[in-house]
């Protein structure tokens, strides 16, 4: 059955674009999860239709995946398809002080390429390590932006097959949400309008936030970038910290020394490893603050512990 599904997938993208069994820790920044029944790579939003049409005809769950940066994903694996859109679907142009970009265009090279063409606005996502698509859906923010403050529209497939463009008043962008994420939207194109500006002023504010990332964020690890949301009146980072919970682990997850609001793989962690870190920072920060923390990732496949 699954060789059978997998078939009809070659007919639309092509033989090299299709995987069965893939491991997932090869396509997480954490580096961990198992196998994905298939995993697919559409090329542009007709493939990408056309694909998640066959997985509603089949009963056949399927989870879009960017770079896989904000994603943890069980042992087990996913019994399911993943449709990746990150590497085919990344093409971008700019149009005077607008950028319209594929959704697997990288948050680093749109910025930088608004860099280029001396568009500024869009510093703040230079080092956010995702992709546009993501980003829209999650209402990514850093450094005092977020891309609500950018987007003009998106483009979207519907889980009816429908293909729209929503202006950003529709999408309902809050603090990392999106009715895009709500609905179960998958996002295909991206518009942003920035603002004409300096090339050198906007390298040197691009360079300041890395300098400020590279002290303060454990990148030297694989990781799910920060980890839990901000609780409302409070920092994630700080709680977990005043909990004790500083270099926390277990097995090879942990809790940074650098920076509390990142849990990082030290090398050999399982996503069980991962899962039950989590939980354990949400209990015990709870048990002491009475602060719920919610993650940042999202998780995908069956865990013995939930978000």
């Amino acid at each position: 059955m699954k060789q059978e599904i997998a078939g009809k997938f070659e007919d639309i993208v092509g033989t090299k674009q299709v995987f069965v069994d893939e491991l997932m820790k090869k396509h997480t920044t954490f580096r961990v999860g198992g196998p994905a029944d298939i995993y697919v790579c559409p090329a542009d939003s007709e493939e990408t239709a056309k694909v998640v049409h066959i997985c509603q005809e089949e009963g056949i769950p399927f989870f879009v995946l960017g770079n896989g940066s904000n994603l943890l994903v069980s042992d087990q694996g996913f019994r399911g398809v993943v449709i990746q859109i990150y590497k085919n679907m990344n093409q971008m142009r700019i149009e005077g002080n607008e950028i319209i970009a594929q959704a697997g265009v990288l948050l680093s090279s749109a910025s930088k390429k608004a860099m280029e063409a001396s568009l500024t606005g869009m510093e703040f996502a230079s080092g956010i390590p995702g992709t546009l698509g993501g980003a829209v859906v999650m209402n990514a923010g850093a450094y005092g932006g977020e891309m609500k403050d950018i987007l003009v529209s998106v483009t979207v497939l519907t889980p009816e097959g429908d293909i729209r463009q929503m202006s950003v008043g529709e999408l309902e962008l809050g603090y990392r949400t999106s009715v895009i994420k709500e609905k179960g939207f998958v996002v295909l194109e991206v518009r942003i309008r920035l603002e004409k500006g300096k090339k050198e002023l906007i390298q040197k504010r691009m360079d300041e936030l890395k300098t400020q990332r590279v002290s303060k964020q454990p990148l030297e690890y694989p990781s799910a970038g920060s980890t839990f949301k901000r609780p409302e009146g409070y920092f994630a980072g700080k709680l977990i910290q005043d909990a004790g919970l500083c270099g926390y682990q277990v097995g090879g997850a942990q809790v940074s020394e650098k920076h509390c609001g990142f849990v990082v793989n030290t090398g050999e962690a399982t996503a069980a490893d991962v899962a039950g870190l989590i939980r354990q920072v949400q209990d015990i920060v709870y048990e002491k603050f009475q602060v719920k923390l919610e993650t940042e990732v999202k998780f995908l496949g069956e865990f013995w512990t939930k978000e």
